[in-house]
């Protein structure tokens, strides 16, 4: 089980790795380099907008990686989206900027982007069925938290490397050619990360799926058709997390640089600082998950994220790196509260013959609310002297929202009274309450 979930856990890692370099870059220098004949502030809403592509490509990623991971199992999937996202990150650190080939370098960055959100896509859902359909059913929030350890995880190998890079070269080297270092990186991830996973197992229970006829022959069609709901509420409740980190991670760079005259190494070590909290606290959250329950954790997370949106503004705006670091870090306290549970929680609210596609497209749905638009919104809102209280208002109201779809959904605990409606797998049959 620990082999299964640390392969799990760095292969995931690697991915958002990928993916969370680019958001860095958007934040800091895409703009300028990609986008110079815009002023600063669209220069920078168009390279956040190709960031948001990204986060359009997921649910596309899902629907095809859930379909070969449904049909021919959860391990060929980390196989294939660990390559196409490894690749198409590694080819943005060549890319050549505006100013050698013009209009073709936004247009290819806009491609690699997309092809990088296809990747990761695929990822997450085989990742975590991967470590969720090995797992005694009462531990499996815990051993589900090991492949969510890997966004973090991926965000503090990024924002580290892009750390020392802005520290150690001038603005004008990093601006040059020190950017693209951690994109040409990512190449050498990929491969160690193919090597690890290339012995890995199929799981049992797709196995006895296979064994036994049951595999779905259109599980996209199959999901969309009979759990539309199940998808549009598990995609409304996770958004608020999405957008908190995305609030924290991306656009607080820009907003600190920008607005505040910080110095991109400040926010970079008090962001970094803040997710590796995060990090760290999150199997102490699933340990509570597996003890209390899927849905209560989900519904304090992002209520608390919700109450906090106002307060963190406030703590943002005093640009005095003690109070930031507690309204990032309250801020990721509210995000872990519910995402430490949700590789265990999505997994069981749908029947493991449409599980790869069902849970992978409800989590990657999320993203486009509250991983593509919040920098976009966040720094549309963020104009003029004071706090930009606007930016509070939209995090406060997507935290209300998660809140409300989280309300509508089931407790799949083991041991737990649970609605078979909403999709209980075969092979784990509701105990009594």
């Amino acid at each position: 089980m620990l082999r299964v979930a640390s392969a799990s856990l760095v292969g995931t890692a690697i991915e958002f790795y990928d993916f969370f370099v680019y958001g860095t870059a958007a934040a800091l220098v895409l703009g300028p380099l990609f986008f110079p004949t815009f002023s600063p502030l669209t220069g920078t809403l168009a390279a956040f907008g190709t960031f948001a592509v990204g986060f359009i490509a997921r649910p596309l990623g899902s629907l095809l990686f859930g379909h070969i991971g449904d049909r021919y199992g959860r391990r060929p999937v980390l196989v294939a989206s660990l390559l196409t996202t490894g690749l198409a990150t590694t080819a943005v650190g060549l890319l050549p900027a505006y100013g050698s080939i013009g209009l073709a370098a936004p247009v290819l960055l806009l491609v690699l982007r997309f092809v990088q959100g296809i990747g990761l896509g695929g990822e997450w859902g085989g990742a975590v069925l991967l470590t969720a359909e090995h797992a005694p059913p009462e531990r499996r929030a815990l051993w589900g938290s090991f492949p969510q350890m890997g966004p973090p995880l991926g965000f503090l190998l990024a924002n580290g490397t892009t750390l020392a890079l802005t520290a150690s070269l001038s603005p004008a080297q990093f601006l040059s050619w020190g950017w693209r270092v951690p994109f040409w990186a990512a190449g050498v991830l990929t491969i160690g990360g193919l090597l690890l996973r290339a012995s890995l197992a199929e799981t049992p229970h797709f196995r006895e799926l296979a064994e036994s006829g049951r595999r779905a022959d259109a599980p996209a069609r199959e999901v969309l058709r009979d759990h539309w709901r199940l998808l549009l509420l598990t995609a409304g409740g996770l958004s608020v997390g999405y957008g908190v980190f995305y609030a924290v991670s991306t656009w607080s760079l820009v907003y600190g640089t920008d607005r505040l005259g910080l110095s991109p190494v400040l926010m970079l070590s008090l962001v970094t600082a803040a997710v590796a909290v995060q990090g760290t606290l999150t199997p102490f959250a699933a340990i509570l998950g597996d003890r209390f329950g899927r849905r209560p954790m989900c519904l304090a997370g992002s209520l608390l994220a919700a109450g906090w949106m106002f307060p963190f503004i406030a703590l943002l705006h005093t640009g005095e790196p003690v109070l930031m670091f507690l309204g990032f870090l309250i801020a990721l306290i509210a995000l872990v509260t519910m995402f430490s549970v949700i590789a265990a929680y999505l997994p069981e609210l749908y029947e493991p013959r449409v599980r790869c596609t069902g849970a992978a497209v409800g989590y990657n749905l999320a993203g486009i609310l509250g991983g593509a638009l919040t920098p976009i919104v966040a720094t549309a809102l963020s104009g003029g002297d004071g706090p930009p209280w606007g930016v509070a208002a939209w995090l406060t109201g997507v935290g209300l929202l998660s809140a409300a779809c989280f309300a509508a959904l089931p407790e799949t605990r083991p041991g737990a009274a649970w609605a078979r409606a909403a999709g209980a797998g075969p092979d784990e049959e509701p105990a009594p309450a």
